[in-house]
């Protein structure tokens, strides 16, 4: 197990990377990059082979070893492509696998992500940078401007913009933690229909552990937020700080109704035999 944590990372001094990026930006000889200045190409729908095949291996692991059994409801809410799917709730190193595998392959999922978290390993940036999927985020500055044009690129090419908007691991197993605005925002800067996702059952793994993944019709600002949507605010201004404050909000509310009804469904009694339980702690 040692041998395998050093290899994958994770753990305790992965999630204390990612509670203090400026530091170790400072550290770097240079400034790190995000988005598509690290990516250096544009964010396709198109998977590639090798990324299919990773997929499959992965998710062949999961399921005939490690005997995940994951419910997905929701499919045909789904549209073509050019969506942003708002997750929630994320309490698991494997929550961006369990999106992937419940949405089709194309067009194909691109994650905003902590770069500190997910580069804890060289290797793992090497990889990402190759397969694609992951627009890199340092959190400490201000100007999101970096991550408006990802997302914009990731829908003007009808792919699917993956967000958590809790924004880390951790949280109740039964609703959402208190979600960041930035997912909210950048599907306002974007203008992108929104696909709420509720996820539930992966706080804890181990072999036979069942987990749900709901898709929930796709929607927009308007709906959400109905007499209080006054149409796209000005850029920068208070008013979109507060817009997309009352979106989040509407958005955690969907999801929350939904992994309300889904929690108890993933949940063994107290009887049932938990092995493997170091699933949970594999890559986190």
């Amino acid at each position: 197990m040692r041998l395998l944590r050093r290899l994958l990372g994770g753990g305790d001094a992965s999630i204390d990377r990612a509670r203090r990026p400026q530091a170790l930006a400072s550290d770097l000889a240079e400034p790190p990059r995000e988005g598509l200045d690290w990516l250096g190409r544009v964010p396709g729908p198109k998977a590639p082979w090798i990324y299919r095949l990773l997929v499959a291996i992965a998710w062949l692991v999961l399921r005939r070893i490690c005997d995940l059994r994951l419910s997905v409801e929701g499919r045909e809410h789904l549209p073509a492509g050019g969506y942003v799917a708002v997750c929630g709730l994320h309490r698991s190193w494997v929550d961006p696998l369990l999106l992937i595998r419940s949405l089709p392959l194309q067009p194909r999922v691109w994650f905003m992500g902590s770069g500190p978290t997910a580069f804890d390993r060289a290797w793992k940036e090497r990889l990402l940078r190759h397969l694609g999927g992951m627009l890199p985020v340092w959190r400490g500055g201000s100007d999101i401007s970096v991550h408006v044009q990802a997302a914009d690129a990731v829908v003007e090419q009808r792919a699917v913009l993956g967000l958590f908007a809790e924004g880390a691991i951790g949280g109740p197993p039964d609703r959402p933690a208190k979600m960041r605005h930035g997912a909210a925002l950048l599907c306002l800067r974007t203008g992108a229909p929104i696909v709420p996702v509720a996820m539930c059952g992966a706080e804890e793994l181990y072999r036979g552990k069942r987990i749900s993944v709901r898709i929930l019709p796709p929607t927009c600002p308007a709906e959400l937020l109905g007499e209080a949507w006054h149409g796209p605010p000005e850029v920068g201004s208070r008013t979109e700080l507060r817009t997309a404050r009352a979106l989040t909000m509407a958005i955690s509310e969907r999801i929350a109704a939904a992994v309300a009804e889904s929690y108890p469904g993933t949940m063994d009694p107290p009887g049932v035999p938990r092995r493997w339980t170091w699933l949970t702690r594999l890559m986190r």
